[in-house]
């Protein structure tokens, strides 16, 4: 598979070049391209994009109006149907080549604030300025939500999307929004206005940003869960259920109380090893015993977590999804796992005695312990 960075290649930087050369007197393309093609094999992705947002930068007229200008007519007249999947072409940027015109805005438009953020708001039809639209809200947070909360409404789906995934605390490879983090209030009331869109490319968006939340407000997410799920939808449960999914791994108690998953009433809980010795490459297989005690069927999500030895010989612990299942009264429900233990490259093992134990309902079990051998 071809590395991402080259999604910003000599053509691209071509393309970039004819449509500036278009809108932008005496423009000299040569030099333009050169000044970038002469460094750019030796960069990253964003590096890359830093680089063509740097030169855009530098011969862009100052006058931010007409910076504007030229900045609109290079845009393409078609928007794309998903981030990044159309090229730029002789009508106008669009795709990836529009990453760096958005940092170009982002960077250097603070100026003409409300002005830049819808210039923004076009961009995002053709890309994503998700990451853009962050120097505006770093830089005055209410100023910027005050534009961007009437986009919830907006015809576009990659519009309504940017409301939500622009705002995102911890959105991967951006820069985190400490404001936010500290309190999500503000971005409450345009997630719930976009929890039923019609786009599941949206509703995603409101489900990872409330993952986001989750992180530092767990609590909250927990009871806008419970809320959201009163008379829900198939699609809105999806995205509740996507919106937790930390949570849940977690075993966080309110959260699955949300979902209707109540303490377990077990009478046992037998964990057994069937291979007290494990070698790398192969797998660990354990069984468990469960006897319920309720009154009543109980739903139970059982998980696993096994808790591997770091290299200063503390253990830490993974949880894996395992099961769902209905319980009745009375019932023994005897359940049984074979997880391999291969070299990965997230991951790497250390020789010692690890342990597992089971996570049912948000509640730990005992653990059990096994060895295993990494070899030399």
């Amino acid at each position: 598979m071809e590395p991402f960075k080259n999604k910003f290649s000599p053509q691209l930087v071509a393309s970039i070049s004819y449509h500036l050369a278009k809108h932008i007197n005496e423009f000299d393309s040569a030099g333009f391209e050169s000044r970038i093609l002469d460094i750019l094999d030796s960069l990253e992705l964003k590096e890359r994009s830093q680089l063509i947002a740097d030169h855009v930068h530098r011969v862009l007229p100052e006058n931010s109006q007409a910076r504007h200008k030229v900045l609109y007519a290079m845009l393409h007249p078609e928007e794309v149907t998903q981030s990044g999947e159309q090229q730029s072409d002789y009508d106008g940027i669009r795709g990836w080549g529009m990453m760096p015109l958005c940092a170009v805005v982002g960077q250097h438009g603070l100026d003409t604030f409300e002005e830049s953020l819808l210039l923004l708001k076009e961009m995002t039809k053709r890309f994503s300025s998700e990451f853009d639209v962050r120097y505006f809200l770093l830089a005055d947070q209410q100023r910027a939500l005050n534009v961007m909360s009437a986009w919830v409404d907006d015809p576009n789906r990659h519009v309504r999307r940017l409301v939500s995934e622009g705002t995102r605390p911890r959105l991967p490879w951006a820069m985190q929004l400490p404001q936010l983090i500290a309190d999500p209030s503000p971005v409450l009331p345009l997630l719930e206005a976009l929890r039923d869109d019609s786009e599941e490319y949206v509703r995603r968006s409101v489900a990872n940003h409330l993952n986001d939340i989750a992180k530092d407000h767990p609590e909250l997410v927990a009871e806008i869960a419970r809320e959201w799920l009163q008379d829900a939808t198939p699609k809105r449960v999806k995205l509740v259920r996507h919106a937790c999914r930390t949570l849940i791994k977690q075993g966080h108690p309110k959260t699955l109380e949300a979902f209707g998953l109540q303490p377990a009433k077990l009478e046992l809980v037998k964990l057994r090893i069937e291979t007290p010795n494990v070698v790398l490459g192969d797998a660990l297989v354990f069984s468990a015993e469960l006897k319920s005690k309720g009154k009543t069927p109980q739903e139970l999500m059982v998980d696993y977590v096994i808790h591997f030895v770091k290299s200063n010989g503390n253990r830490a612990a993974k949880v894996f999804k395992w099961k769902k299942l209905v319980i009745k009264q009375g019932e023994t429900v005897t359940l049984s796992k074979s997880h391999p233990i291969r070299a990965i490259t997230t991951r790497r093992y250390y020789s010692g005695v690890q342990a597992i134990s089971l996570r049912i309902n948000g509640e730990d079990t005992e653990i059990a312990e096994f060895n295993l051998d990494v070899g030399s």
